[in-house]
Order: structure tokens, then C-alpha cells, then sequence
């Protein structure tokens, strides 16, 4: 098959190409670095040419609700409509677990995208995943101090994720799909402090409490409220993986 990885450039992007290389098919990464920009829709029809599978994992950096929602609004928009002319067969969209239930604006966004896959015409999939180990990585990837929320989190590796979003595209669609976590409850402060001491990063670590959501964040308002699907590799045994190094930033 052909696989198209809308975001496949970023954290759990690169994974899922590989994902999809291992599982014997062939990744289309769609990016504005392929030519591609979802936005937009500039050179989308392209390169989804031939595609069956779209597997979107496409991102935004930002706090804010009013871009966060643009960004997802516009991708996700053009991603169905180009699906649906190339005649793409299973549309899947990786969200956050507990977007439906915390405020931060970013979530909105993710509303918005699973509100668009979920009533598409097209079969569709959305899994929900945890936040993953490489998270703490990207707190760390910041200048000056540290700064960690506090919130508690059952944190899975990006890998998994990759890993199961490629199962699923060989799967029948499934609609909203059980939530995928981690094994373990951790709080992300403490997953960045560890991660710090394993670099030997000595820098200040500041955790804080995100606003009026922050009591919904350190009250699990982001853990799975429902059994489902579990990662294997513990933060602990993250830690010890190249993926934790300095250059897996």
C-alpha cells in the first residue's frame, strides 16, 4: 500500500514512516518540505496520488485556541476533500486522550479535527494516545529554565504510537478507537527532572500550574477513563534508549 503521513517529518511523524517502511508499504510523507502544504492544499492532489491510507499526524506549535483550531480546521478539511477525490479508502487522525475534557486552548484544535474525521463521508479512524515520553525531551528542548507543567500523565512512547496507528491502517476503520496509554501513571514534572538528570542537564526546573485548567491536568483530567490499549516500554526504560538522548531533541 501506499501510506500517505501528513506531518511525517515531525516527532511521531518519522516514526510512523519507518512504522509503515517495516510493515512492508510504501509512506508518502506529506510536508511542506515534500511540496506539500495542508493548508493550503499546494500540491496535496499530487502527492496523494495512488494513495489508499492517509495517516495524519500533522501538528501545530502553539498554547493558543484561535490558530490551534485554524491549523486543524484547514488541514483536516483539505486532507478529506483530497482523500476523497484520490479515492483514499481509510482516513486515520492521532488526537490526544482527554482533549474532550480540558480547556487548553491547543485541545480545541484536536476537538475540531475529530469533529471533521468523525462525521466524514470517508471511513476514518481516530485514536487517542497519551502524552508521549519524547515530551519531556521537548520541555527540555527550550533556552533558559525549565519549565514543566504540572500535570499528572500516563505517558507512552512515540514509537507505540507510531507502531499502532500502522496496525490500524491494515485494520478495518473503527471510528473513535479505544484510548492508547502508557503503563504507567507518572507526573510530567518528575518525567522531566529524570530526564534532565540522565543528560546531566543542571539547569533550573520550574514546575507550574497551567491556568484555570491546571486543577483538571494534576486531577488526571489527560488519563484514559476507559480500559483500552497499553504501551509496554516504562519511562524508565525510555530513559536508557537513544531516543532519550540529546539528539533525539
Amino acid at each position: 500500500m501506499r501510506i500517505a503521513v501528513a506531518g511525517g517529518t515531525g516527532w511521531v511523524g518519522r516514526k510512523v514512516v519507518e512504522a509503515v517502511r517495516a510493515a512492508g508499504d510504501v509512506p508518502v510523507v506529506l510536508a511542506r518540505s515534500t511540496g506539500v502544504d495542508l493548508t493550503t492544499g499546494a500540491g496535496l492532489d499530487e502527492a496523494l496520488d495512488g494513495c489508499t491510507t492517509v495517516i495524519d499526524v500533522s501538528n501545530v506549535v502553539t498554547t493558543g485556541k484561535r490558530r490551534s483550531v485554524a491549523f486543524f480546521d484547514a488541514a483536516t478539511t483539505r486532507l478529506l476533500t483530497a482523500g476523497a477525490r484520490a479515492g483514499v479508502t481509510h482516513h486515520i487522525a492521532l488526537s490526544i486522550v482527554g482533549c474532550d475534557r480540558v480547556g487548553l486552548g491547543y485541545y480545541m484544535g484536536k476537538r475540531r479535527q475529530e469533529e471533521l474525521v468523525l462525521s466524514a463521508a470517508a471511513p476514518h479512524t481516530v485514536l487517542r494516545a497519551t502524552q508521549f515520553h519524547e515530551f519531556a525531551a521537548q520541555m527540555l528542548a527550550r533556552r533558559g529554565p525549565v519549565v514543566a507543567p504540572r500535570m499528572r500523565s500516563q505517558p507512552i512512547a512515540a514509537r507505540e504510537v507510531a507502531d499502532a496507528l500502522v496496525t490500524l491502517a491494515g485494520a478495518a476503520p473503527a471510528g473513535l478507537a479505544p484510548d492508547l496509554a502508557g503503563p504507567e501513571v507518572l507526573e510530567m514534572d518528575d518525567m522531566v527532572r529524570r530526564l534532565a538528570r540522565a543528560r546531566g542537564d543542571r539547569r533550573l526546573l520550574v514546575p507550574v500550574r497551567l491556568g484555570a485548567t491546571g486543577r483538571a491536568l494534576t486531577a488526571g483530567g489527560l488519563l484514559p477513563a476507559a480500559d483500552g490499549p497499553r504501551g509496554r516500554q516504562t519511562f524508565a526504560e525510555w530513559l536508557t534508549t537513544p531516543d532519550a538522548g540529546a539528539e533525539g531533541r
